[in-house]
């Protein structure tokens, strides 16, 4: 048993703790946003937690209304930059709690006297220490490089905190019932290993989604790239139509995830786009008449809308690049070159 895969299997209990362990910080969060009206939010983060921001971009939007910004830290410590951030919060993400350039954003924030929120797996970091609030992941220790139940502690808990701020207690049943359907998905391993064995001679893909599951389409490729060192390239449905779609040519694997919800229709719709230039189709859904349509599929064991369905298709995700990278030979713990905490500025 490598790392990698003990840490995904461990998602189930992380997810359940995680929430346990920050209910008193979220309900004070909760509190302040509403008594200093934010108006707009700002996200920094970088890698596998930067992918975990796009997922928070959505559902903050959806859910409250209130804009989000993704924010470029090169802005703060490459160009030297100052932005206007009065009526915000600034939410800083960072597995290890480390990174340089996101903490430059947030001590920009500090200094602006808005209020400040990090999310780290170490509530000792030093990300934790300059923010106002942090909420922790509280994973245990990820050996793997590859960032697994940290990536997924970070979605439960921005999409925990939408959903409370939201007053969405239907969402908030929604959200209790995902540690317990991961474990469903953990029976399916040696689906997802044959899976994996079909592309054991795989040197480029695509990965693609639309709205909320485009962030689980961007970890989906980092996961395989930094495992498997295979170039997988991962595109929104929406922009795909302008003009990666001419990359397409018979045989190309892609990978689409195709859950029920509202992104659904523009997906089959890439879907059939793709069976007609023959493409060589990898479909996750959790409707069968759909996953019919691929060259391969794996078909979820449980449903969802968009603001769940990603912590079923990412665990997918997850042990499938693991099992790949088996596959070829290659220790999916310990990638070439990489670290477990990168250094930027």
């Amino acid at each position: 048993m490598n790392y990698m895969w003990d840490e995904i299997l461990q998602q189930s209990d992380v997810l359940s703790r995680c929430i346990k362990t920050n209910e008193d910080v979220m309900n004070a969060l909760i509190t302040e946003i509403r008594q200093k009206d934010i108006k707009f939010i700002v996200i920094a983060a970088r890698g596998t937690s930067d992918n975990a921001a796009v997922y928070g971009k959505y559902v903050f939007e959806i859910l409250t209304g209130i804009p989000v910004m993704l924010a470029a830290p090169s802005v703060f410590t490459v160009y030297n930059g100052k932005l206007k951030l009065e009526n915000s919060m600034v939410i800083a993400i960072s597995q290890s709690g480390e990174a340089l350039d996101v903490a430059q954003v947030l001590k920009s924030a500090n200094e602006s006297g808005v209020t400040t929120v990090s999310i780290t797996n170490f509530p000792n970091s030093p990300l934790a220490k300059i923010s106002s609030f942090h909420l922790f992941c509280d994973a245990g220790l990820e050996k793997s490089v590859a960032a697994t139940k940290t990536f997924t502690s970070q979605l439960y808990l921005l999409g925990n905190l939408a959903a409370r701020l939201a007053n969405n207690d239907d969402l908030l049943k929604e959200f209790s019932t995902v540690p317990e359907n991961l474990l469903k998905i953990f029976e399916y391993a040696d689906d997802i290993k044959r899976i994996a064995e079909r592309y054991h001679f795989v040197k480029e893909m695509f990965v693609l989604a639309r709205g909320i599951n485009y962030c689980i389409a961007l970890e989906t490729a980092l996961k395989v790239q930094e495992t498997t060192y295979v170039g997988a390239k991962a595109f929104a449905t929406s922009d795909f139509h302008h003009g990666p779609m001419a990359m397409i040519e018979k045989g190309t694997p892609v990978i689409i995830y195709a859950p029920s919800g509202s992104s659904l229709n523009d997906v089959q719709g890439m879907i059939s786009e793709l069976k007609n230039s023959e493409a060589d189709l990898l479909v996750i859904s959790d409707k069968q008449e759909i996953c019919d349509l691929g060259n391969s599929s794996f078909k979820l064991p449980c449903s969802a809308n968009d603001f769940i369905s990603p912590f079923y298709n990412i665990v997918v995700a997850q042990m499938l690049a693991c099992s790949l990278s088996l596959e070829k030979g290659l220790n999916p713990d310990s990638p070439r070159i990489l670290k477990k905490i990168t250094l930027t500025r």
